[in-house]
C-alpha cells in the first residue's frame, strides 16, 4: 500500500526533521536524489556529458532543489542553463553553487535541451500557471534533444501548476514524464487530473518518515495489498460458506445489465448467484449456474445483494429496492438504485446496521447530493460518505473509495478503457461478489475497481473493449494476480 499526505502535513513533518539536522541538509538530500534520476534518463540517451540540461527555475525551496540538483549535473559535464523566472526571488545559494559547477543563467530558452528539469513551483503553490510560465511551459514541448526526440521533462516533488492536496488542474499546468518527489507522496500524484501529469512517480527518502505522524490523506493500494485480501476457496469451502451473492439489476427494457452484472459476480469469489428480477428467464439461459426468481421476496437466502444496475424507476423497481434495504446483510446500490434515493423516500430504510455501498458517477453523485464532487473529489466522496453512512466508491479515471469515517482511498488502475456501456454493471456484480465473500466494505469497494480497472485495460489490449469483454478479462487478471 502506498501513502499521500496533505501539504501542511508534510510542512509540518520537514519543519521538526530540520529543526533536528544541519541548515540546508534536506534540500541536498532532495537534490541528490533528483540529480541522481536525472542521470539515469540522460544516460538512456548518451550520458550526462555533454548532455543539454534546461531548469526552469522558480522561487523558493523548489527552486533551490532544482539549481543544487543543475549544479551536480554540471559537475558530472552536462550542460546546464538555468532560465529564472524570479530572478529577485532565486534561491542565492543553489545559484551559487550552479554558477560553481559551470552552469550559466539564460534569459531565453534554448533551442536544444535534452532534459527539462520543472522547477517553477513547488508544494506551496495554489493556481494555475502564471502566464509567464504557462508561455514557456507550452514551448518547452518544442525542444530537441541530440538524438531527435523531445527533451524528457522531469517535474520537481510535483508538475508545476497542478493542486497538490487535490490532484486537481485549474489551468495551465507541466505535463512530466518523471515527478521526483521528495519524503512522501502528495495526493496530486495519485488523484485527478493531475495524476495523469506526472507521469513515473519516483519517491526520493530524505528521512520524513520517522517525524510524519498525521494520517495519511488518501491510500492507495498495490498488487500485494489485493491479493492478501482477496478471498480463496479452502479444502472445507463449498457454494454456500463461500458465499451467496444476491443480484437485483436489469429490467425488461435493460435485460443486458442483468446479464453483466451476473457476469461481474461470477468472475468473483462467491460459491452461488441468486438472481431476482424481470431479466430472470434471459441470465438463467446465458449463466445455468444461476438460481434465478422474478422478485427479491423468492431469491432465497443470500449473503449480499448489489441492486439498481438497469433497475428502471419503476413501481416494481422500487419494490425490489425496498426488499434489498430491508434485509440484513451488505447491500451495494448502482446506477437506478441510487437515483431512487433522490426523493429521500428511503432515508429511513438507509438507516441499517450492515453495511451500505454506493457506486455514483459523476451525474449520480449530483442528482443524490445536490452538487457536484467538485474539484475536490476526496473532500466530495467524503462528504457523500458521511451524510449516507456509507462507503461511497466515486467513479472516474482515478475512482475514489470513501468511508463515513473519513478513510480515503484512490484506485490506480483505470482505464479509458471502462468508458464503455456497461462496464458498471460488471463493476457492481463484482463488488456485490465481493461484499458476499465476506470482505469489509470499504476493501471490497477498493479490490473490487482495482481488479476491473486492471479487467478493462486487459481487454483493451486488443483495441477498443466492451463490457462483456470486460468481465471476460476479469479471470485471467485474478489468475495473475492472486495465484
Amino acid at each position: 500500500m502506498r501513502q499521500a499526505w496533505r501539504v501542511a502535513d508534510v510542512r509540518a513533518a520537514e519543519k521538526t526533521l530540520m529543526a533536528t539536522l544541519p541548515e540546508g541538509t534536506l534540500m541536498r538530500r532532495a537534490a541528490t536524489g533528483l540529480a541522481r534520476r536525472c542521470a539515469l534518463l540522460l544516460e538512456a540517451t548518451g550520458g550526462v556529458y555533454g548532455a543539454r540540461v534546461l531548469l526552469l527555475v522558480g522561487s523558493g525551496d523548489n527552486g533551490g532543489d532544482t539549481l543544487y540538483a543543475g549544479a551536480m549535473l554540471a559537475a558530472r559535464g552536462a550542460q546546464v542553463r538555468a532560465l529564472l523566472l524570479s530572478p529577485d526571488r532565486v534561491h542565492l545559494a543553489g545559484l551559487a553553487a550552479l554558477r560553481q559547477a559551470g552552469g550559466f543563467t539564460t534569459v531565453d530558452l534554448p533551442t536544444r535541451s535534452d532534459l527539462v528539469l520543472d522547477g517553477i513551483v513547488g508544494i506551496g503553490a495554489s493556481g494555475g500557471l502564471r502566464p509567464l510560465a504557462a508561455a514557456i511551459v507550452k514551448s518547452i514541448g518544442d525542444l530537441r534533444g541530440r538524438t531527435g526526440q523531445r527533451a524528457v521533462v522531469v517535474a520537481v516533488d510535483v508538475p508545476s501548476g497542478v493542486t497538490v492536496d487535490t490532484g486537481h488542474v485549474p489551468g495551465d499546468a507541466v505535463t512530466a514524464d518523471v515527478t521526483v518527489t521528495f519524503g512522501c507522496l502528495k495526493p496530486a500524484h495519485v488523484v485527478g487530473p493531475a495524476a495523469a501529469r506526472c507521469g513515473q512517480v519516483e519517491l526520493v527518502d530524505i528521512g520524513l518518515g520517522p517525524v510524519l505522524v498525521a494520517d495519511p490523506a488518501v491510500r492507495v493500494a498495490e498488487d500485494a495489498d489485493i491479493a492478501a485480501w482477496w478471498p480463496r476457496p479452502g479444502a472445507a469451502s463449498d457454494k454456500y460458506n463461500r458465499g451467496v451473492v444476491g443480484l437485483a439489476t436489469g429490467s425488461a427494457r435493460y435485460p443486458g445489465a442483468a446479464l453483466l452484472s451476473t457476469a461481474g459476480a461470477l468472475a468473483g469469489p462467491t460459491g452461488m448467484v441468486r438472481y431476482a428480477g424481470s431479466a430472470h428467464q434471459e441470465v438463467v439461459r446465458a449463466h445455468p449456474s444461476v438460481v434465478a426468481a422474478p422478485k427479491v421476496a423468492d431469491a432465497g437466502r443470500v449473503q449480499a445483494w448489489a441492486c439498481g444496475s438497469g433497475l428502471g424507476t419503476t413501481a416494481e423497481a422500487r419494490t425490489a429496492l425496498r426488499s434489498v434495504l430491508a434485509t440484513s446483510v451488505p447491500v451495494l446500490l448502482d446506477a437506478d438504485a441510487i437515483t431512487l434515493l433522490v426523493g429521500g423516500e428511503y432515508a429511513e430504510d438507509l438507516r441499517r446496521d450492515a453495511p451500505l455501498v454506493l457506486t455514483p458517477h459523476d451525474g449520480e453523485f449530483k442528482r443524490l447530493a445536490g452538487e457536484e464532487p467538485g474539484a475536490d473529489r476526496m473532500a466530495g466522496a467524503a462528504r457523500l460518505a458521511a451524510w449516507t453512512n456509507a462507503v461511497v466508491l466515486l467513479k472516474g479515471d482515478r475512482t475514489i473509495v470513501a468511508t463515513p469515517g473519513g478513510e480515503i482511498w484512490a484506485n490506480p488502475t483505470g482505464s479509458p478503457a471502462l468508458a464503455t456501456a456497461g462496464s458498471g454493471d460488471v463493476l457492481a456484480g463484482l463488488l456485490g461478489s465481493l461484499l458476499a465473500a465476506g470482505l469489509p466494505a470499504v476493501r471490497a469497494a477498493v479490490a473490487a475497481a482495482y481488479v476491473h480497472g486492471l479487467a478493462g485495460r486487459h481487454a483493451a489490449l486488443g483495441g477498443p473493449a466492451t463490457a462483456p469483454e470486460v468481465a471476460a478479462a476479469v479471470r485471467p487478471v485474478l489468475a495473475r494476480l492472486v495465484a
